[in-house]
């Protein structure tokens, strides 16, 4: 096969091997298919071109516009000139289409459907890619920039997904490593014949007696040692020091001891929007508490505090060991009622995120695994890969009770407090400003202003809950949100926070689930179209205290209501242990629906006792046949060696003793011969084509530490060979299987166990099939170069 072709080949497979990483990123995968189609084609172009041969930037050209072809035909056909050419009806198909793409992106959690959009953005991006890598490693034969398009394909897989998991790395890599082998065994062979390296030759004959003059490479061995070691550098540096994340991001920590490692998170909002929109409310976890008010269980994952106007998220804070106790919330003064519960928490198996779903706030977490503690937000966060899924923990946790004349005398907050939670962009529109100001007209603290805000949102303010509207964090889907009324959890938590810190009121969003719905058996459980967004305002001698603007979902708390107490308990000092050991009943839909939302008409189930209860139904079967299969397909891609080399050897065998015609008899031997050095090649003695047959047999002794039957074998057969190959008239030599398999036995009873199997399960002579294939690829490409010759002459034939 030509170098040319031997480096298309390659480019081909590393492009669809770094391609491999982005499949985790939607459901389903046959995109896949549909790009490694499109990519042969367009590297069989390139061939194409490169034989007749156009100019260099020419070839690309010419890939280019047919990717262009290939592209209209799949995505915009209908729109296309007679049929396939790209014209502007079918651009304008093609850009709406990635237009349509992005908002799906921003829309949908991983995995995201595979929307016309998502597969245009996939098979378009691995379809540029494979032209970089392409045009780089053939047409210009510099294949070690090509590695430059390979990582950007990988990289954008693993900053999508958190991570994009070490298989996908190391296959991304095996392919950059096979380009750059692929262009080494070219650019050596040029240089001549090389001795003593493990060779082959284009007929598949080795150790001597190949007549067509192969080349063999001695360097290659070293080169696939050095490539092994760089690649197991790069998979277990990093190893050490990056974790993935799922929901929210990713944790790093330091693990044991020290306190360090920091905590930085993405938004975990488009993931909560398609939750609320899954057709299944699929549950997540379920919980037992001994709370007197479970309305007012919310389980939090974590604080966005920073408002950059594009977006709200979570501060980059350090990261510690999770503490026996956790210290005292932030702010918290001792006249405030305290109730300390107990809750037990189950997290489904299919719910599997790095933040730990909590109460606030919480006093004392039991849970195993490497989990690391974040102050600020009072948030556990997995280290090491650890996350959510299948989780069971404990939580001790506090009920704050404050009364409103506590919160109405709330003192002004510190000055480091107020700095950093009170930050508004300069984008924000001066409507939410102006319209926080009119709205708390009158109100004499910050308390009477925080609940006009969010009675603003939840009753006066004739705003609609709808989980349609497209997500936005930040000024401008804030200004939209107060002039279009209509939105979700999201839209009303991260205004309210806006205005309350347009007021001086220090305010963040929590993210997390509602209390969820009551069952029969005195649990909670809790579904995906339980996940929410919040407030949370800061009170100096309160701490942060939940508001909850979003109407018909979850409850009111007590405190903001017309009807606040205004007494605490007998001593509000000291929280008060329950003597109940299992959760309460869950109250009445009467008794738990705040009056503003019974006054509406908008109790929701999300309260109501007896409602259908979400069961996680675990795994599907159908998820469990296709792990199976695709464990299956695995394992059989695994064995294929050991497949392909019991046939070969069965079949070479078996020629031994067929045909009687001098080319059977020179068939039969060759074939026996083979056997012998591809037998000796799987335990270690590779194949050297600078030997004659008789020097090669002598090797295979001396190398095997053959006794005296088995030497014998093997040089009756290297007689045998010399015989057919070189005498008048050849002979047929009989004996030859059993003599292949006497030198087969005796390399097996010199060889160590490891060397044993390996020998039987990856055998070294099984990369045969790849030269096979790269053969057929080159004929393939010289049939279509023949056909392409035959038609008239271009008018310049200049090389590039």
């Amino acid at each position: 096969m030509s170098g040319r072709g031997r480096l298309a080949l390659c480019a081909f497979a590393a492009t669809l091997l770094a391609a491999g990483s982005m499949l985790p990123l939607v459901d389903p995968t046959a995109w896949i298919v549909q790009a490694a189609f499109l990519l042969a084609v367009q590297s069989g172009v390139g061939a194409l071109a490169r034989r007749v041969p156009l100019p260099r930037l020419l070839i690309v050209t010419v890939q280019f516009l047919v990717t262009l072809v290939l592209l209209t035909v799949m995505f915009a056909r209908g729109q296309a000139l007679i049929g396939f050419l790209p014209g502007p009806e079918a651009v304008q198909r093609l850009a709406d289409l990635l237009t349509a793409g992005a908002d799906d992106v921003g829309r949908y959690a991983i995995p995201a459907p595979a929307t016309d959009g998502i597969r245009l953005m996939l098979v378009g991006g691995v379809l540029l890619i494979g032209l970089a890598v392409d045009t780089l490693a053939v047409t210009f034969r510099s294949a070690a920039p090509a590695g430059l398009p390979l990582l950007a394909l990988y990289s954008v897989a693993a900053g999508l997904s958190g991570g994009a998991g070490r298989l996908w790395f190391l296959l991304a890599a095996a392919g950059y490593l096979l380009l750059l082998l692929a262009e080494g065994r070219d650019r050596i062979s040029q240089w001549g014949r090389v001795f003593g390296g493990t060779g082959r030759s284009p007929n598949g004959l080795a150790a001597g007696f190949d007549m067509s003059g192969g080349r063999p490479l001695a360097p290659v061995r070293t080169g696939r040692r050095i490539g092994a070691l760089a690649l197991g550098i790069a998979l277990a540096v990093p190893t050490s020091a990056l974790n993935g994340g799922w929901l929210a991001g990713t944790g790093s920590g330091s693990g044991k001891g020290g306190g360090g490692g920091t905590i930085s998170a993405v938004n975990p909002l488009v993931s909560l929007q398609n939750d609320l929109n899954q057709p299944e409310n699929r549950e997540v976890m379920s919980y037992r508490t001994n709370s007197g008010s479970p309305q007012d269980f919310y389980l939090r994952i974590l604080a966005l505090d920073q408002f950059t106007g594009s977006e709200w998220r979570p501060s980059r804070r350090s990261l510690q060991d999770v503490p026996k106790r956790l210290p005292n919330p932030d702010g918290l003064a001792a006249d405030v009622a305290v109730t300390e519960i107990r809750s037990n928490i189950s997290a489904s198996r299919s719910y599997q995120q790095t933040y730990l779903p909590l109460p606030y706030p919480a006093t004392e977490i039991k849970i195993g695994g490497h989990w690391r503690y974040e102050r600020a937000g009072r948030t556990l966060v997995g280290d090491r890969g650890q996350t959510t899924r299948g989780a069971q923990y404990g939580v001790s946790s506090l009920v704050v009770q404050p009364t409103a004349d506590q919160l109405a005398a709330a003192g002004p907050a510190s000055a480091a407090m107020r700095r950093e939670y009170t930050q508004v962009p300069g984008s924000l529109p001066k409507v939410v400003k102006e319209t926080a100001e009119q709205v708390t007209k009158g109100a004499g603290n910050n308390y009477e202003r925080a609940v006009k805000l969010q009675n603003f949102f939840a009753l006066d303010g004739r705003f609609s809950y709808d989980t349609s509207v497209t997500s936005g964090t930040g000024s401008a889907a804030i200004g939209r949100f107060l002039k279009a009324k209509r939105g979700f959890c999201v839209h009303f938590s991260f205004t309210m926070a806006a205005m309350a810190r347009t007021l001086g009121i220090p305010a963040r969003v929590a993210v997390g689930f509602t209390p969820g719905t009551a069952q029969s058996d005195g649990s909670m459980s809790v579904g995906l179209r339980d996940a929410h967004a919040w407030p949370e305002l800061y009170f100096e001698g309160i701490g942060w205290t939940r508001f909850e603007p979003t109407p018909t979902r979850g409850s009111a708390p007590e405190y903001t209501l017309p009807d606040a107490p205004t007494g605490g308990s007998a001593n509000p000092s000291r929280p008060q242990a329950s003597a109940s050991a299992v959760p309460s009943a869950a109250p009445s839909a009467s008794d738990s629906c705040p009056p503003q939302l019974r006054r509406q008409g908008e109790c929701g189930s999300s309260t109501a006792p007896g409602a259908a209860a979400p069961k996680d139904p675990g795994t599907p079967v159908g998820t469990v046949v296709w792990a199976v299969l695709a464990a299956l397909l695995v394992l059989a891609l695994l064995l294929l060696p050991l497949f392909w080399r019991v046939r070969v050897r069965t079949r070479r065998l078996n020629s031994s003793s067929a045909g009687r015609t001098p080319s059977d008899a020179t068939a039969r031997t060759l074939a026996a011969w083979r056997e012998i050095t591809d037998t000796a090649w799987d335990h270690g003695i590779g194949p050297d084509d600078s030997l004659t047959p008789r020097k090669a047999a002598a090797r295979v002794v001396r190398l095997g530490r053959l006794d005296t039957d088995e030497a014998a074998a093997v040089h009756r057969v290297a007689g045998a060979v010399e015989q057919v190959l070189y005498a008048p008239q050849p002979r047929a030599a009989t004996g030859l299987s059993e003599d292949v398999q006497t030198v087969r036995n005796g390399l097996r009873a010199s060889a160590d166990r490891f060397a044993r199997i390996r020998a039987v399960v990856a055998p070294r002579s099984a990369v045969r099939v790849i030269w096979a294939a790269s053969e057929g690829w080159s004929a393939l490409i010289g049939r279509w170069a023949a056909r392409w010759r035959r038609l008239p002459p271009w008018p310049s034939r200049q090389r590039g």
